[in-house]
């Protein structure tokens, strides 16, 4: 039997601190944990909302495979001709019909192949199409390619989360969640092999309310003003969940929350 496969997510690159953070730390990560796939999510790279295809680009040649992003990936626009050509890009697959992009894509990871989905949450966010039912869709087909897939669930609601991870499991190789920027402590493998944590955490700013700059954040909470949010500076971190797979069979074996800072 081959030995498992090593594969990163990274949480939500934040702004500048974030990309800074991404690739200072790639290298060492790599080898360190002998990654043989990292996933970044990039939705809120470009300041804190969206994603450029400079950013986009920049990460892919500095040790990002796979691109996934959420709610926020259309806030850019130039972005839009980028991902209807770049596939290693992914927007949720769960949009309707017609938009630009691909929500899913396998890859190669030395001698097999990872599978890739992107699925975003109906629960305080956009009503989209059905995410339950496009899984229903993709898994089997991407199955069809590899048994090793992992899912990028990005949401706001921890029901809605948890609730995937319990309907993919035996099926994926992990459902890991994105959007809400606090790593979670309940990283484990369901009885079906299927590796889950509710959010993986963001990749940014230490000092600051998400992302934002704490001060705007807090006004905003205290006023209830409108204003113009900040991605903040300063110190990053980076989080994300490491995941082991059997390459065979696709159950995960193991999976931990990473927590590393940057200065």
């Amino acid at each position: 039997m081959s030995k498992p496969l090593n594969i990163l997510l990274i949480g939500d690159i934040f702004g500048e601190p974030g990309r800074r953070a991404t690739l200072g730390l790639l290298p060492r990560l790599r080898a360190e944990h002998e990654l043989d796939l990292v996933i970044a999510n990039v939705e809120n790279a470009a300041g804190g909302f969206g994603v450029t295809p400079a950013i986009a680009e920049g990460l892919l040649r500095s040790g990002a495979d796979v691109l996934t992003s959420g709610n926020h990936v259309w806030d850019k626009k130039e972005i839009i001709p980028f991902i209807g050509k770049e596939n290693l890009l992914l927007r949720p697959a769960n949009y309707p019909s017609g938009a630009p992009g691909v929500g899913s894509i396998v890859v190669k990871a030395g001698a097999h192949k990872v599978a890739v989905l992107n699925l975003q949450g109906r629960a305080f966010l956009p009503t989209i199409d059905c995410p339950f039912q496009v899984a229903d869709i993709e898994v089997p087909r991407l199955r069809q390619e590899t048994a090793v897939i992992i899912v990028d669930m990005h949401a706001e609601a921890t029901a809605e989360k948890q609730a995937m991870g319990w309907y993919l499991d035996g099926k994926v190789s992990a459902v890991l969640g994105t959007h809400t920027h606090v790593q979670t402590a309940d990283g484990r493998i369901f009885p079906g092999g299927t590796a889950y944590m509710t959010d993986v955490g963001m990749t940014g700013p230490v000092d600051s309310v998400i992302g934002i700059d704490k001060e705007i954040a807090i006004q905003r909470f205290v006023t209830q003003m409108p204003m113009r949010f900040e991605a903040a500076k300063g110190p990053a971190v980076l989080h994300g969940a490491l995941v082991s797979v059997e390459p065979e069979s696709g159950r995960a074996v193991a999976i931990k929350p990473l927590r590393v800072p940057f200065e």
